[in-house]
């Protein structure tokens, strides 16, 4: 096995594991149904989120390793694009999300009762556009990493 391959395959591991602790969490987040399951919702949230952080990290990493030992992939649109794309969505999965997810977290923490308050609900729904812009972005990513198309 080559450099590249073996790199090739850690990018792919790195997707699996990221991507799949991304599609996870907003159903973790959803399915509260009362305080308790809020907290342990977020508890349980933030440690899904750290596959997420960690997949993201290598996903970066190794994408710019296959590009600096191949790089005739910088001369390539979808390669550039998965890029751009990624990078993109950083900015809500580092500036937005967890502000509202601390938000939610210190509403839950001070909230007397076993019922969810609204403003808990307000941020979770809030929550969803960003979810969707997300996901939406990582089926992208998978298509362009996968058929090259151009």
């Amino acid at each position: 096995m080559s450099i590249y391959s073996l790199i090739v395959l850690i990018h792919v591991i790195a997707a699996v594991v990221g991507l799949g602790a991304s599609f996870a969490m907003p159903v973790v987040m959803k399915s509260a149904a009362t305080a308790g399951q809020a907290r342990y919702s977020l508890s349980l949230n933030s440690k899904i989120e750290i596959f997420a952080k960690v997949g993201s990290i290598i996903l970066l990493i190794t994408g710019f390793v296959m590009g600096i030992l191949n790089t005739s992939l910088f001369t390539q649109v979808w390669y550039i694009a998965s890029i751009a794309i990624f990078i993109g969505v950083q900015f809500i999965v580092a500036g937005i999300m967890p502000k509202k997810i601390k938000s939610m977290a210190e509403i839950i923490e001070k909230h007397k009762g076993d019922d969810i308050p609204p403003p808990y609900t307000k941020l979770n729904q809030e929550l969803r556009p960003y979810n969707t812009i997300l996901h939406t972005a990582a089926v992208v990513l998978i298509v362009l990493m996968s058929l090259k198309p151009f």
